[in-house]
């Protein structure tokens, strides 16, 4: 493929045709209303619907799972019926959209939880602040989940799975990245049980690969997706030996016939929480049989050539798309990209969110076919 090409190529993803290689990373903006997607939410996924695929913020299966004032859910109808409205909306310009599943774990707080202890695979707390209705705090020891409890979670995946094929979805991303309940099973500095989900690599992979067989089961293989932070080390999270804990991930993940595995791993200079470690994705992409999506800093160059060597099927952008909902038109065009402004990124009105202007009418034919 050519360089002008390689980004614009269509990509099977399981059972989803993306039109591009150009895919929205999940995003949490906070700006959903009592947990419920509203309509500002349903104009900012419509706006970015050019993306090859869009994964949506962060989305809590349960009540216990949630921890983010603003995120939204997935665990009750009022929830479901606001994210119907943002699939009907991106459906209708043309879109892809798979919904993010989330459960905190250790990060949430007794505040969003009726005064309950937010759970984890052991009872270590995290590094860092809770964000709060009633403002910072710390966050707290958790409960250490039982084998029963443990169960019970892998279920509420299941369960969010069925609903975001009701409400619309093309599929699912398991979210077992950025310190959260998945990835406290996986890394051995969050996880120093003794039963069957602790000790060896295999047994803290073993609730991952529980949560994606209920979750394939309930749906498709070919509508999930899993994604994974090998080196992003933020609330404490660390691993002795996060290639062999990953590449073990990556290999476990191919019997499913997943969609795709998705990386969270910034590249070059200035990343983030690890800057000196050694990036673990291209070990990952040895390792998986199946399409690999990176994200972590890419521009245009970068991803080209990452597509370009194989070194990823897709590259997932994300404060490039927070900021430029007609992003894959902008890159095939090479026109200037806006700046994000961080102090928007998670407040709760329109500003900031969907008022980030598109190259304009004026170029719209060109759009159009730069979208693909």
């Amino acid at each position: 493929m050519t360089e002008t090409d390689t980004l614009f190529r269509p990509l099977t993803i399981g059972e989803i045709e993306a039109p591009n290689r150009i895919f929205m990373a999940p995003l949490t903006r906070a700006r959903a209303t009592n947990r419920v997607p509203n309509s500002l939410m349903v104009e900012y996924y419509r706006q970015r619907a050019s993306a090859g695929l869009i994964i949506t913020e962060a989305t809590a299966i349960s009540e216990e799972g949630y921890g983010w004032l603003g995120a939204p859910g997935a665990y009750d109808d009022d929830q479901m019926e606001g994210w119907k409205h943002v699939t009907g909306a991106v459906h209708d310009a043309g879109g892809r959209i798979f919904l993010q599943l989330w459960h905190m774990g250790r990060v949430s707080h007794p505040d969003f939880l009726r005064g309950g202890l937010p759970v984890a695979p052991s009872p270590i707390a995290a590094e860092g602040h809770a964000h709060t209705p009633t403002g910072n705090k710390p966050y707290v020891v958790p409960r250490e989940l039982t084998v029963a409890d443990v169960a019970r979670i892998v279920d509420d995946y299941a369960a969010a799975a069925r609903r975001a094929r009701e409400a619309g979805f093309d599929g699912v991303e398991v979210h077992g990245a950025n310190g959260y309940l998945i990835d406290q099973f996986l890394r051995d500095s969050s996880n120093v049980r003794t039963d069957a989900y602790g000790g060896s690599v295999e047994n803290r992979s073993r609730f991952l690969v529980e949560v994606v067989d209920a979750v394939t089961a309930a749906w498709s293989a070919g509508r999930t997706g899993v994604r994974l932070s090998p080196t992003m080390n933020e609330k404490a999270m660390s691993d002795r030996d996060p290639i062999g804990l990953f590449t073990h991930v990556a290999r476990a993940l191919n019997r499913f016939g997943l969609a795709y595995l998705h990386t969270a791993e910034a590249i070059g200079p200035g990343r983030l929480f690890n800057p000196d470690a050694p990036r673990v994705t291209p070990h990952i992409r040895e390792a998986f049989d199946g399409v690999l999506v990176t994200n972590g800093g890419y521009g245009k160059a970068e991803a080209e050539k990452a597509v370009r060597d194989g070194e990823a099927d897709a590259i997932a952008f994300g404060q490039k798309f927070l900021a430029n909902p007609d992003l894959p038109a902008r890159l095939r065009l090479d026109a200037a990209l806006n700046p994000g402004d961080p102090k928007t990124y998670y407040t709760h009105g329109p500003e900031g969110y969907i008022d980030y202007p598109t190259l304009g009418a004026a170029t719209a034919p060109t759009l159009r076919e730069a979208a693909g």
